[in-house]
């Protein structure tokens, strides 16, 4: 089969190899899917340049956890009834070597979800980070009906299906953007209102906004830098749900504070949610793909020669989207 691969970290352009590589064939329990769309995430990338030094123990990394196409073989154990079912799939690559960029990928069937008809390959090599993730941190903590969100970086990736997750279920939504093109994202996501980001200055029209009401939740995607400013616009027992903290990679927190206002802190990792907060996130997905009613970008599509450039165009965090790998 066709296949993407690196068998040492390090650049994009030099490690990323495609060519002919071994076609899998299904296990017990597993399925046999052919890909025809593959998600690229900055998880992926950072594990390409050396996030996990162990990685490669096992032989070469066929990278990307997210992805969609059509299943057409089937393990033991497994109904032949999913024979040429169209699927989205998540944990591609997660604790194991063969990801989704190859013509075929054979995983446990939980990770081969029915992909709606209406839905493209495209949408669903989306579905499984950015959407599970945005979801977990809307939803981990109860009901959301006429609460008030924040969600900081409402322009990205996660921050954008964490708006439109919000939205849907009954949430008042503020973003905040650091441009005018990104704040055009967040409002396109359905944001009630966009700021700057956290800052005094973004406080006060926060503020302003809810009449002097502190919020409910923070979806946060810089959590050490942004926690400060959190700290002046959420209420006593609110939830902060964090998936990232880039910039201050191991912050300090003032806890005396956060414990007088009895706060939450979730921290989300899509790969280690509960079952039971997966199966909510599928249940909610295919709803709405087949609603037609999440907003799904493509930034960029590149073909399988050019997955080093899929690469590469993730990295450079300037596009408003997902990156898509066509097999």
């Amino acid at each position: 089969m066709k296949a993407s691969w690196y068998k040492s970290f390090g650049a994009a352009e030099t490690v990323l190899e495609v060519g002919d590589y071994p076609e899998p064939s299904p296990r017990s329990g597993e399925v046999k899917v052919r890909i025809y769309a593959s998600g690229v995430n900055p998880s992926d990338t950072k594990k390409r340049a050396g996030a996990n030094p162990a990685l490669l123990d096992d032989g070469p990394v066929i990278p990307n956890s997210d992805g969609a196409g059509v299943i057409v073989a089937v393990g033991e154990g497994v109904s032949d009834s999913r024979l040429n079912e169209r699927v989205w799939l998540y944990n591609g690559q997660y604790g194991r070597q063969e990801g989704t960029t190859a013509e075929f990928i054979c995983l446990n069937k939980k990770y081969a979800v029915p992909l709606p008809e209406n839905a493209s390959f495209e949408s669903g090599a989306m579905m499984g980070i950015p959407a599970m993730t945005a979801h977990r941190c809307v939803f981990a903590d109860g009901p959301i009906e006429g609460q008030t969100i924040l969600v900081t970086g409402g322009a990205g990736r996660v921050g954008f299906y964490a708006i439109q997750w919000a939205k849907l279920y009954g949430a008042t939504v503020i973003a905040t953007a650091g441009s005018e093109a990104s704040a055009a994202e967040c409002r396109k996501a359905g944001a009630d209102l966009v700021v700057d980001h956290p800052s005094p200055e973004a406080t006060k029209e926060i503020l302003a906004f809810t009449n002097g009401q502190r919020l409910d939740r923070v979806v946060e995607g810089d959590f050490g830098v942004n926690l400060e400013h959190v700290m002046d616009i959420i209420k006593t027992s609110g939830v902060i749900a964090t998936y990232s903290s880039m910039t201050e990679m191991n912050p300090a927190i003032p806890f005396v504070p956060m414990m007088f206002m009895d706060l939450t802190v979730r921290l989300v990792l899509v790969y280690a949610m509960p079952e039971k907060a997966k199966e909510a996130a599928i249940k909610d997905i295919t709803l709405h793909l087949q609603k037609g009613s999440l907003i799904n970008r493509i930034a960029r599509s590149f073909d399988l020669e050019e997955n080093a450039k899929a690469h590469e165009a993730i990295e450079s965090d300037k596009l408003f989207g997902s990156v898509i790998v066509k097999i």
